[in-house]
C-alpha cells in the first residue's frame, strides 16, 4: 500500500469516530427532562413538582418540564415512568400514596420497590388530629378516654375510603385499642369543613389544610402524626410522645426515576435537591404549602419508601380494605 493510500484509509477510519465522538461525550442533561406528576395541575404535588423543576432547570441549565398524567390514583403515571427509558430524561414527583397505598388497593403493573430509583424525598407533611371545639379533650389520652366513654360510637371524617387521612386514623385507632365510625368524604376540604361546623367531631387532616382554620377557634389540634413536632405548631405534641411511641404517619412528595437510571445522574439530582431544601428562600416556598423540606439521600429515601410500604399495608389491614 502506498503512503498516499495509507493516509486516505486512515482519514476514512478517523472521520466516523470524529463525527460520533461529540454525541458520546455529551454530558447529562443535553436535552429537556420530563417530570411526570400523577395528579392534575393545581394541587400540592403539582406545585412542589413545579418548584423543584424550576430549581433543577436553573441548576443544570436545561429545562425540567412538568407533565401531568392523572388517573387511577396515580397508577397511570407510575406505570408510564416505570416503563420509560432509564436515561435520566424521565423523572417522577410522586406522593406517598402512589407507591405505598395504591398498589395494595388495586392491581397495578408496577412494583413500587423494584421499578423505581429513589432520588430524594423533597418534603413531608404530617397529619394532625383535629377535634371540634365542643369535644372537651385537649390531649391524646383525654381523646381516647372520651371515645371509650361513648362506647366507641363517635364518628370521624376522612378525605375518602382508603385516603391517607382515613388510614392515619385507622392506624391510630388500632394502636389506641378504640373504635370509631368512619364517614368518608370526597376530599379533605369538605371533611374538614364538617369538623369545623361540628357535624363530625374529629379527623386526621393534612396539616397544610388545617392551619388556616386554627385561628377561628372552631377546631382544636390535639397531636401531629409525624416523628417530630411540626415547626408551624411547635406546642402541639406528636402522637408518639403522647403515649403511642410506635405511631407515625406522614405524607410526602418525592422524586424518583425509572429503575436502572445511572447512579451518577441520580446522585447529581439528589445533591441539587438537598441544596435546594437547605436554601432558606426555597424552604420558605415549601413552607407556604404547609410542608417541611427534607431533601434526603437516595439510600435514605429508598429505606423510607420500604418502611412506608409496610406502615400503610398495616393501616389498610386495620381499616379492613382489601385489594380490588
Amino acid at each position: 500500500m502506498t503512503t498516499r493510500r495509507l493516509v486516505l484509509v486512515s482519514i476514512f477510519l478517523i472521520i466516523p469516530w470524529a463525527i460520533t465522538a461529540p454525541a458520546h461525550s455529551q454530558t447529562w442533561p443535553h436535552k429537556p427532562v420530563t417530570i411526570v406528576v400523577p395528579f392534575a395541575a393545581g394541587g400540592n404535588t403539582d406545585g412542589i413538582a413545579r418548584m423543584i423543576g424550576q430549581r433543577l432547570s436553573d441548576s443544570f441549565g436545561q429545562q425540567f418540564v412538568v407533565e401531568n398524567k392523572g388517573g387511577a390514583g396515580g397508577a397511570l403515571a407510575a406505570d408510564l415512568v416505570a416503563r420509560a427509558q432509564p436515561d435520566g430524561y424521565t423523572m417522577f414527583v410522586t406522593a406517598v400514596s402512589v407507591l405505598t397505598i395504591v398498589p395494595k388497593m388495586m392491581k397495578v403493573k408496577y412494583d413500587p420497590l423494584k421499578d423505581f430509583a429513589p432520588i430524594s424525598n423533597i418534603a413531608t407533611n404530617p397529619f394532625v388530629l383535629v377535634v371540634h371545639r365542643d369535644v372537651p379533650a385537649k390531649t391524646v389520652a383525654e381523646f381516647v378516654a372520651y371515645v371509650k366513654e361513648r362506647k366507641n360510637n363517635l364518628s370521624y371524617a376522612s378525605a375518602g375510603q382508603g385516603s391517607l387521612a382515613h388510614l392515619a386514623m385507622a392506624l391510630f385507632l388500632k394502636e389506641a385499642g378504640i373504635e370509631m365510625v368512619h364517614i368518608p368524604y370526597k376530599g379533605n376540604a369538605p371533611a374538614l369543613s364538617d369538623v369545623i361546623a361540628g357535624h363530625v367531631p374529629a379527623m386526621f387532616s393534612n396539616l397544610s389544610d388545617t392551619l388556616p382554620h386554627v385561628a377561628g377557634g372552631n377546631i382544636r389540634l390535639i397531636a401531629v402524626s409525624g416523628d417530630k413536632r411540626a415547626g408551624q405548631i411547635p406546642t402541639v405534641p406528636t402522637v408518639a410522645e403522647s403515649g403511642y411511641p410506635k405511631y407515625k404517619a406522614l405524607t410526602w412528595n418525592g422524586l424518583v426515576a425509572p429503575a436502572g437510571t445511572p447512579k451518577e445522574i441520580v446522585d447529581k439530582v439528589a445533591k441539587e435537591v438537598a441544596i435546594a431544601t437547605k436554601d432558606p428562600k426555597f424552604a420558605e416556598k415549601l413552607a407556604s404549602y404547609g410542608v417541611d423540606p427534607l431533601g434526603n439521600t437516595p439510600d435514605e429515601f429508598s429505606k423510607m419508601i420500604a418502611a412506608d410500604v409496610a406502615t400503610w399495608a398495616a393501616a389498610l389491614d386495620a381499616a379492613g380494605i382489601k385489594q380490588q
